[in-house]
């Protein structure tokens, strides 16, 4: 993909498997210079067309040695375009220019001492003699090639960092793109600003500026229609777009009564009130819980809102003229993962837009290239509120899937009350944003209780609230008692037909973040 390269100077890193090939794009960007994933075996004349203004070879699972092991053509490291090589990137590096790497049974995993040997040396100027670094790998370098200059070491790696400054080659064989590297970031700046020569300008302005430009560019006097859910890459197309082409954009917000409380109302209030955006607001509750009656297989309520969501959004979208795309919140992370060969298979699901027969729109998707962080500043950069550039992840299907068994009006109307104290206090008392999501879920049980001198029959409310960097992994939140206490009364108290509070501990794995 090449949406901004012709307006930002752009370092590919080169994907060898790694499970920080992303962790190392959001790096570079994070110091103001604009990325892209590519291949391990991109061809060296898609990198002359392209131009990038530097290269990073990422990490990966393979020793050099193995057999398929991933390998790039040898002839990129003399384009004289600055590399930068990280762990697997530093082997791929010696093995093509004639450097020694044994084998060996003593790997080298978490933390370890580095120690820069040559203190004039150019990548690691400006770091201390002795810093702590994150190793994971069990081949290393053990000579560097002709030319290089080792400028490293740790206890157990003779070459933890080597360069040749004539050819623009650097590596280590520690991960400076892992937050448990003292000097990580540092080590990528040294790299793109002051030896590749990248000035920092991949800012949320410019950003912006240039995604207005190619939307003007794409659209032409065409009209665009956008599915709003009330999320925040929804939120941000719609913002972005009505930038920059104002009324010639529609939303359709299309809901379904599966929100949480009072959420319909702040998206059309944003849009419709704040944005003056041209909204379609469609009230399809009573449509969405006739379907839902009955139905208590997670996955089949989950197809019944999908599929008869794309109904009523499609029944809105051609009673438009002159429609020709429709817009959708694709992100960079979507992008890579569609063209990875063994992520496809897992993301064959996302976005997919069912056109009806005899029904189509160009697609628009003006957040592809950007990562999540990056989406929600650029939000705030537009104006959207607060409550919704960090709204927390929130499923299609809505409170539905934090319904365990049949979808009823009463129980929906109990879950919007107890979720939104859950959330009320939970985001009073987590002022850093710690906690990566909470909300409340209303199981397919009920229970005996005592209010006041009454025996009461009723249903449990469970407290979900996790910690997690990506979602890929999550721990149970360690919410102060005095919290949970708070959070148990008031629902008991404050909302009809809960009798009693339970929080869950259960952490992913084994678990899921949501219930269903």
């Amino acid at each position: 993909m090449a949406d901004y390269h012709d307006a930002q100077p752009t370092v590919f890193v080169l994907d060898f498997g790694a499970q920080y090939a992303q962790l190392i794009a959001r790096r570079v960007r994070e110091a103001r210079v604009y990325s892209e994933i590519v291949p391990f075996d991109i061809t060296v004349e898609e990198i002359e067309r392209r131009k990038p203004a530097a290269l990073i070879l990422s990490g990966g699972p393979a020793s050099v040695y193995a057999e398929g092991a991933p390998h790039m053509d040898p002839a990129i490291l003399g384009l004289g375009i600055p590399v930068l090589g990280f762990c697997y990137g530093i082997q791929e590096i010696a093995l093509h220019l004639g450097g020694e790497i044994p084998k060996t049974d003593i790997g080298e995993y978490g933390f370890a001492e580095l120690t820069v040997t040559e203190p004039s040396c150019t990548l690691l100027d400006g770091v201390p003699e002795t810093s702590q670094v994150w190793m994971s790998h069990r081949d290393s370098v053990g000579t560097a090639p002709e030319g290089f200059v080792v400028t490293a070491r740790t206890g157990t790696t003779a070459v933890a960092a080597m360069e040749d400054v004539a050819r623009g080659l650097y590596a280590t064989q520690f991960h400076p793109e892992v937050a448990h590297t003292e000097f990580g970031q540092h080590i990528i700046e040294r790299f793109l600003h002051d030896i590749a020569g990248i000035a920092p300008m991949w800012t949320m302005v410019n950003i912006i500026d240039e995604t207005v430009e190619r939307i003007r560019a794409q659209v032409g006097e065409h009209r665009v229609i956008c599915g709003l859910s009330g999320g925040v890459d929804s939120s941000v197309v719609a913002a972005i777009l009505h930038r920059a082409i104002g009324d010639q954009l529609t939303c359709v917000y299309v809901d379904h009564g599966m929100m949480r409380l009072n959420e319909s109302d702040q998206v059309v209030h944003t849009f419709r009130d704040n944005f003056h955006v041209n909204l379609i607001h469609v009230d399809a509750e009573d449509r969405f819980l006739d379907l839902l009656a009955g139905v208590t297989d997670p996955e089949r309520k989950r197809h019944i809102i999908g599929e008869e969501f794309w109904k009523v959004f499609f029944e809105e979208a051609t009673t438009l003229e002159g429609v020709q795309f429709l817009a959708q919140g694709t992100l960079y992370p979507d992008v890579i993962e569609s063209g990875n060969k063994t992520a496809a298979k897992i993301k064959s699901h996302h976005n997919l837009i069912p056109f009806p027969e005899g029904v189509h729109f160009d697609l628009i998707e003006p957040l592809r290239a950007l990562f999540k962080d990056e989406v929600r500043a650029v939000g705030a950069e537009l104006g959207l509120p607060d409550e919704i550039v960090h709204r927390q992840p929130f499923p299609g299907p809505g409170l539905a899937v934090r319904i365990i068994g049949e979808i009823t009006l009463e129980k929906l109307d109990m879950l919007r009350e107890a979720d939104a104290i859950v959330r009320a206090e939970i985001g009073a008392w987590d002022t850093e944003r710690a906690v990566w999501q909470y909300f409340a879920v209303l199981p397919d049980i009920r229970s005996v209780g005592v209010m006041g001198d009454e025996r009461t029959y009723g249903h449990p409310i469970i407290i979900r609230a996790v910690a997690s960097a990506d979602a890929m992994t999550a721990d149970w939140a360690r919410l102060p008692h005095e919290l949970l206490a708070k959070m148990s009364n008031r629902i008991i108290n404050e909302v009809d037909g809960i009798n009693r509070v339970a929080y869950d501990i259960t952490s992913k794995p084994p678990g899921t973040i949501e219930w269903e």
